[in-house]
């Protein structure tokens, strides 16, 4: 047998690398995967835009003083001119025109009455490399517009809500209702979820009906969001109306007496992140040397002082890192929202846990499913939105997490 050894070390060895190479290209392949798909994702978000206005600014002109150099007595007249009564007077209870600044009230009259609209969009690889082209096709075609680039991910994205019109919209709405949902879902969940995990690890005897539990605990990590979402509406939403409603604590709202709610999203939303913290959360307890048990018994600890001074603090790390992993596939979900109510149009943000909402997401779906190419992009912006928003909650738990392996070692 020693003798086969060495002519059977060549050929071990070209296994060896041929499945490092296979590694190699798999990781590869999957970075080239991410890239693409980020890349269409910025392309997407910044570019070159033709907008048209419905009025000549020219004619607009008070006593020969152009539009852009009017003060804010002359803009606001002009504005209160050619707007609606009922538009004018909901302006100036949002913020009165006497304390807007000129450059404020000159965007408003470049919304409100000039109406740009946009005629096409280029994305930012066509923008940065066939700029020449663009400017062409923009003069054959839409002589009247004017091109600007842009980058659809603003600070007024940011705040502003949703609206019908492309230059108008926003994610102000979208973003407050996902931290909403995913509060409520972290709130329930996660406390659930690790109390469920220290039980079968630590408490529940090895019998049919625990082994059962398991397994349906594991099957239950890989239903389809779907089904979530129809389990929710089945109980949040129909059964237990009246409390996802707001209407057993006197919460009266006509828009919400359905229990299509934030609480109902994140209710559904705990449920689906449930069987997967609870797995994790068994595996990290699981991974704690039985020899820290025995040593806390030994000194004369209880069961529950042993999992509370010694079980849970060297199995956090591992909590946690389920948590994120649960709550990143939670903050990124569409389906479930949807069945559950979600509405895919809304200009009023969410106030509290009975307030109707819409999610990001949800409004990400909803500017796709749009035929027009400028939805593209805000959707692009959107994306992005998403993914730093998904980034900086990951971090946070990430910063939470090395907090306390740092404090056990």
């Amino acid at each position: 047998m020693n003798n086969s050894e060495p002519s059977n070390l060549p050929g071990r060895h070209r296994v060896g690398a041929a499945w490092q190479m296979i590694f190699q290209v798999s990781t590869i392949i999957g970075i080239i995967a991410l890239g693409a798909l980020l890349y269409n994702i910025i392309t997407q978000a910044f570019g070159y835009v033709a907008i048209e206005y419905k009025t000549d600014p020219n004619t607009l002109s008070v006593d020969g003083v152009p539009l852009e150099d009017q003060n804010a007595d002359q803009l606001t007249a002009l504005l209160k001119e050619n707007i609606a009564k009922g538009t004018y007077t909901r302006l100036e209870k949002e913020k009165p025109f006497a304390e807007r600044s000129q450059e404020e009230i000159y965007d408003l009259v470049i919304e409100r009455v000039l109406e740009p609209e946009i005629m096409k969009t280029w994305t930012l690889t066509e923008s940065l490399l066939h700029k020449d082209v663009i400017i062409a096709e923009k003069e054959a075609e839409f002589p009247q517009a004017f091109l600007v680039f842009r980058s659809w991910l603003t600070a007024e994205f940011l705040n502003q809500p949703q609206s019908s019109i492309v230059l108008r919209a926003g994610v102000r709405t979208a973003i407050l209702g996902s931290l909403w949902t995913i509060l409520i879902t972290i709130l329930i969940a996660f406390p659930v979820g690790v109390a469920a995990a220290i039980y079968l690890e630590e408490y529940a005897h090895d019998n049919l009906i625990n082994r059962v539990i398991r397994t349906n605990i594991n099957n239950l990590a890989g239903v389809p969001s779907i089904i979530y979402g129809i389990l929710g509406l089945a109980i949040f939403v129909r059964a237990l109306e009246k409390i996802t409603s707001g209407a057993v604590l006197g919460v009266v709202d006509p828009t919400t007496a359905n229990g299509r709610t934030v609480l109902s999203a994140g209710l559904t939303l705990a449920l689906l992140i449930l069987p997967v913290i609870i797995i994790n959360g068994q595996e990290a307890i699981r991974s704690v040397p039985n020899s820290l048990r025995q040593a806390s018994f030994g000194l004369g600890a209880t069961r529950w002082q042993t999992i509370w001074y010694h079980v849970l603090p060297n199995a956090l790390a591992g909590i946690l890192t389920g948590t994120i992993l649960a709550v990143s596939r939670a903050i990124g979900e569409t389906a479930p929202l949807i069945v559950v109510g979600a509405s895919t149009f809304i200009t009023f943000d969410p106030s509290g846990p009975f307030s109707k909402f819409t999610s990001l997401p949800v409004q990400i779906y909803q500017w796709t499913a749009r035929p027009q190419a400028e939805f593209r992009n805000i959707a692009a912006a959107a994306i992005l939105v998403l993914l730093i928003l998904l980034l900086s909650l990951n971090a946070s738990a990430v910063l939470l997490r090395n907090r306390f392996s740092r404090r056990l070692s």
